[in-house]
């Protein structure tokens, strides 16, 4: 006779509803916090989206405040387990920091919400990330890869031996995030869509050639 099929427990269900409950929340949370910034988005907006009451959102977050935080953990997360995901030990230095540059330019490309949320936690002067001992605690491997190409490609004769990994961290992410930022502005200003296809790929080629001359000796 054939063993019963194991049963779930009684609360699994009741697991998997909030799991997913909060998913949908923090998912909701970061649509609404990106559109309308931490002060003008609106819980009641954030819960309609999600499907779910309102007042749940205080029972797994404690606050308006408490959902953003979620929320912007959940971004740097997920960009920073996409970061480690980065296999260029295998690379060649120059292919290496080619790939570096273009993961950081495709990933702003991907993810306009990133960036809103960016820009407005720093209006805010990054008050919400210092409350935050999660995101403060959230090193960003690209750094360290940075630094391991550097040294490679400096060993190797391709690279200058005077560039700092965190200067250069800051350097790839400024050339490609101010081109997504400000990129109505500077397509009104210039009377070209830089948003469109052919302005995105001639723009990462460039940001892609800017990195790897400046770091030849």
């Amino acid at each position: 006779m054939a063993s019963p099929a194991p049963q779930n427990p009684p609360n699994a269900p009741a697991r998997r509803d909030a799991v997913a409950t909060q998913a949908a929340l923090i998912q909701a949370a970061i649509s609404e916090f990106s559109r309308n910034g931490f002060a003008g988005a609106r819980v009641d907006e954030i819960a309609r989206t999600a499907g779910v009451n309102k007042q749940l959102v205080y029972h797994y977050f404690n606050s308006k405040q408490g959902l953003y935080l979620v929320a912007l953990e959940s971004v740097y997360s997920e960009i920073r387990e996409k970061e480690k995901q980065l296999s260029l030990e295998a690379l060649e230095p120059l292919e290496a920091m080619s790939q570096l540059v273009a993961f950081s330019f495709d990933y702003l490309a991907e993810h306009p919400e990133f960036i809103a949320l960016l820009t407005d936690e720093n209006r805010n002067r990054a008050s919400h990330i210092l409350e935050s001992n999660v995101l403060r605690k959230m090193h960003s491997p690209f750094i360290d890869m940075l630094d391991a190409t550097l040294k490679q490609g400096v060993a190797r004769g391709v690279f200058r031996g005077d560039i700092d990994a965190l200067n250069l961290y800051i350097s790839i992410a400024g050339i490609s995030y101010f081109f997504f930022s400000n990129n109505h502005t500077l397509s009104a200003i210039f009377g070209k869509s830089l948003g469109s296809r052919a302005a995105l790929a001639q723009r990462r080629r460039h940001v892609i050639e800017f990195a790897l001359n400046a770091l030849r000796p």
